[in-house]
């Protein structure tokens, strides 16, 4: 692995910020809030998100400290392999990989999905078709026009959320007047009860909560393209940690309180809901646009997180040097473009695999966002051990707070989530196909790729 990073670095904090943004708020907040609620509960729902956003801030202060060190494009794939082990590198860089590419393809048919409601006569895949190649464009120009394509598309879903927080807040205290009732206060969060399936129902929504949080990590990812990266990077951190955790446990808090827990207007649609309660027009168009935007924002994340990693590989010689060539513009053409043929890969077998090749994808995806914040809190762990052997303590810019405890619970807290994992029905297929996927590309590096030189990897060496 070169230690030397060929991208430009054009990307400032806000951009970090909206990227990361980009990446995590997508369709699951928008359509999954109202079923984790009638699940565990709102108290039991704001609980597991209040988890993960721990969890999620921990990850990111230890990211923190390998970015700023290490800012590099390669850099979950890079960490892995120069403080654990070549081979989990490896394995790392292809579980992210696919976590984006198999989102690409049901991001895809959904965007065309949400359109079909205003334009029903146009097939869906004419839509597909469009968005590849609108994001493609985007990403393959100049990674300004990425930057500021992502900074406007993630501040129109951060805006969306913050007034709909602010709307949902105004009604909850009778500020605003709320359809054909009264000021409802926090009476319906605890109307059943905390708990009302029991404290076991926090756990199964626990892991929704963390899959919630993932794409903070893409911080990390565009380190490489970031001017002034340990200036850029802490306080892109703080702002995407901040907004994260204020939106989305207020979206719970307000969605909890507007409306009953036994409302079949939960798993419907509580946003479309609430917005005509409180007798906002157009009501249903407005939520239909809001998650076009945020779906098309994921997607456009996802293409540039997933191509990185390809050039990753390719500049660690594990995949032909083609993958690391880049543009004029110093971005990495063959990868977006090989990204997005599997997106679209991903898009077939959703439609004539479902229950087969699909099914395995989307299970280890979900696997992976868990493994891969479980690599970098050993990650971060070994790094200090090595470099405090060979630096003064005060000679890193960016320090890690609470070392070595903060690692030390991300690794605790990723592994309890894994073992969670097997107790829901629903999610244990993950592990089915996540733990003999990671086994096999461990396998792979092991016979094909050992042998090969890589001094670049000696831990005992710190950059």
């Amino acid at each position: 692995m070169k230690n030397e990073n060929h991208f430009m670095r054009k990307m400032s904090s806000k951009h970090l910020v909206t990227l990361s943004l980009g990446g995590v708020i997508g369709t699951g907040i928008f359509l999954s809030s109202g079923y984790l609620i009638q699940e565990a509960g709102a108290i039991g729902t704001i609980i597991a998100y209040m988890v993960g956003g721990a969890l999620a801030t921990l990850v990111m202060m230890c990211l923190g400290e390998l970015s700023v060190q290490h800012p590099d494009t390669s850099s979950l794939h890079m960490y892995a392999s120069k403080y654990i082990h070549p081979s989990i590198g490896f394995t790392v860089a292809w579980l992210y990989w696919l976590t984006w590419t198999v989102a690409l393809g049901s991001q895809f048919i959904t965007m065309g999905i949400t359109l079909q409601k205003w334009f029903p006569q146009i097939p869906i895949w004419i839509w597909c078709a469009i968005f590849s190649g609108i994001i493609l464009l985007l990403n393959v120009l100049d990674v300004k026009i990425f930057s500021v394509s992502e900074f406007w598309l993630s501040l129109i879903k951060v805006a969306a959320l913050g007034i709909f927080v602010i709307l949902g807040i105004t009604a909850i205290t009778g500020i605003l007047p709320v359809h054909a009732s009264s000021a409802p206060l926090f009476h319906n969060l605890t109307t059943n009860g905390l708990f009302p399936h029991g404290f076991g129902a926090v756990f199964i929504v626990l892991l929704s909560a963390n899959f919630a949080f993932s794409g903070t990590e893409l911080i990390g990812v565009a380190a490489g393209e970031t001017s002034d990266p340990e200036k850029n990077i802490p306080k892109a951190i703080k702002r995407t940690l901040f907004l994260l955790v204020t939106l989305f446990i207020g979206t719970i808090v307000v969605i909890g309180a507007l409306i009953p827990a036994n409302s079949k207007a939960l798993t419907e649609s509580p946003f479309v809901i609430i917005l005509q309660n409180l007798g906002i027009p157009f009501a249903s168009d407005i939520m239909n646009f809001i998650i076009f935007i945020a779906i098309l924002s994921g997607a456009n994340s996802g293409l540039y997180a997933a191509s990185r990693m390809l050039w990753s590989l390719a500049e660690d010689g594990t995949l032909p040097k083609t993958f690391s060539r880049l543009s004029k513009h110093g971005l990495p053409v063959n990868g977006l473009i090989l990204t997005l043929a599997g997106g679209l890969l991903s898009l077939f077998s959703s439609i004539y695999a479902e229950d087969t090749v699909y099914l395995a994808l989307v299970s280890i995806s979900g696997f992976a966002v868990v493994a891969v914040w479980l690599s970098i809190g050993v990650s971060q762990l070994r790094f200090r051990q090595v470099f405090v052997k060979q630096h003064q303590l005060t000679e890193l810019k960016y320090r890690t707070p609470g070392y070595p405890l903060v690692p030390w619970l991300v690794i605790i807290l990723c592994s309890i989530s894994l073992i969670g994992i097997y107790f829901d029905p629903n999610q244990r297929i993950a592990l089915y196909f996540g733990i003999p996927f990671t086994v096999l590309t461990t396998l792979v590096y092991q016979l094909f790729y050992r042998k090969q030189k890589r001094s670049s990897y000696d831990i005992s060496t710190v950059d």
